[in-house]
């Protein structure tokens, strides 16, 4: 598997856009030694870190640093890869750059150093996905899964069911060589047997991939309800900083406020929103049009309902979306606020089929039990210290892998065609091989890749 221009000489700031203390120019191909040497003016001998003055074609000082060189295959791409330490100046780490481009170096696509990675075997394409998530990682336990992920113990449990799968085919198929035994071997429920077994390793692997999306990619968790019902309220203690302003004064909040937030390893983008009402001005009219477009976006809707307002709370999803004047998602949690100015017994008489949670922002009384409420409803129950990151790409295959396995169960209960069996089994193969990389198109290869950050 190859992609156009593997084996040119690329390079790029490796560190984050901004100050820092050092910043790193990499370089990764053919020419990487050659190029780094020349900038460093000296011989770089592999993995020892060398103090040099960075200088240009020309001479011209552009760094003190220090140049490290890596020669394949024991890189990380698996070529010949140079990175030149410099201070963290996006000027000076450009300098540097030019410099490289100007021996011969060519600027790196985003995501090329990994795809150059998986290209030539040092990571699989699961663990190369991983990279990303874990620069990406919104909370500790997002990192700690997607290290989990770039070890390998997501693409080993995928290897396993390949090899399971491989092994059957092999039996399904040699049976299929011996017509004339005086023994079915696929009558024998031995197959049958091994595809039950084969849908629930399968099974197992897709749950814990479901809770590695969720970690990885995280929710959109949009407050919604009528002016001064508490949203603003709710998001600055769920935020722990005040990020929207609370007043008094209805329809204070008129655009949409937005933070990320961990809610106990569970990434969140928590959105406020204008408060629902009529309204004739059309600033506050604007910024209800927004909310009701970000309520029909999200992930979970939590309604906000001032518990001290004499009001019927909605019975189900229709009448929510009724009230607020939008398409509402699967999950909604009705959330009665002000809770601490009523006795607990005003708060439980409820009949819908929709969770409520009574909160106070004051004491804190069910903001504990709003979190646990959030989190079952968008089924997040994964073990921080066992999760591994997954993308939603690995649940398409996974499903389709399944697929697979049920079509080769019926055909196998149906007409027992051995044939047919082993041309299931083999689709199922190709499926789980799009996860690891192993039957992966060169299109899918770039549009993985691109979403990575250049220097990666």
């Amino acid at each position: 598997m190859s992609l156009p221009g593997e084996s040119d000489t690329i390079a790029a700031v490796a560190t984050a856009d901004g100050r820092g203390g050092i910043g790193i120019v990499r370089l990764s191909g053919p020419a990487a030694f050659a190029i780094g040497e020349s900038l460093a003016g000296r011989t770089l001998q592999p993995r020892h870190a060398h103090h040099c003055l960075i200088r240009d074609g020309s001479g011209e000082l552009l760094d003190d640093g220090i140049a490290i060189g890596f020669r394949g295959p024991r890189s990380f791409t698996g070529e010949d890869v140079v990175e030149l330490q410099g201070h963290g100046s996006p000027v000076v780490l450009q300098r540097i750059l030019r410099a490289a481009l100007g021996l011969g170096a060519r600027l790196a696509r985003p995501g090329e150093f990994s795809e150059r990675a998986f290209l030539n075997d040092r990571l699989d394409l699961a663990q190369a996905e991983a990279i990303a998530d874990l620069i990406d990682a919104g909370t500790e336990a997002a990192a700690r899964g997607a290290l989990r992920s770039l070890q390998g113990d997501f693409s080993r449990q995928v290897h396993e069911l390949m090899e399971a799968v491989t092994a059957l085919r092999v039996y399904v198929e040699a049976a299929m060589d011996f017509p004339d035994e005086e023994v079915d071997f696929l009558a024998d429920g031995d197959v049958q047997s091994r595809l039950v077994g084969l849908a629930t390793m399968l099974e197992a692997i897709r749950a814990q991939a479901g809770q590695g999306v969720l970690l990885s990619v995280g929710i959109t968790l949009v407050l919604a309800g009528a002016p001064n019902a508490g949203k603003s309220s709710l998001m600055n203690t769920l935020a722990r900083r005040d990020t929207a302003i609370v007043t008094a004064i209805p329809g204070t909040t008129r655009d949409i406020l937005t933070e990320r937030i961990d809610l106990d390893g569970l990434p969140v983008q928590l959105l406020d929103t204008a408060g629902l009402r009529s309204s004739a001005d059309p600033v506050e009219q604007e910024g209800i049009r927004r909310a009701r477009t970000e309520i029909e976006r999200a992930d979970c809707l939590l309604l906000l309902v001032d518990a001290t307002e004499d009001m019927d709370l909605p019975k189900d999803r229709l009448e929510v979306t009724r009230l607020v004047g939008a398409t509402v998602p699967a999950k909604v949690i009705l959330v009665r606020t002000k809770s601490d100015l009523l006795p607990p017994d005003h708060l439980s008489a409820y009949s819908g089929n929709l969770p409520v949670v009574a909160t106070s922002v004051l004491t804190g009384q069910g903001l504990e039990a709003l979190k646990q409420c959030i989190r079952d409803q968008v089924g997040f129950s994964a073990d921080p210290q066992t999760t591994f990151t997954a993308r939603a790409r690995h649940l398409h295959a996974m499903d389709l892998a399944a697929d697979g396995i049920r079509a080769a169960l019926e055909t196998l209960a149906s007409s027992g065609a051995g044939d047919l069996v082993a041309e299931d089994l083999r689709i199922t193969h190709a499926h789980l091989g799009e996860i690891v990389g192993s039957m992966t198109p060169d299109a899918l290869l770039g549009r993985i890749f691109s979403s990575f950050c250049i220097g990666k």
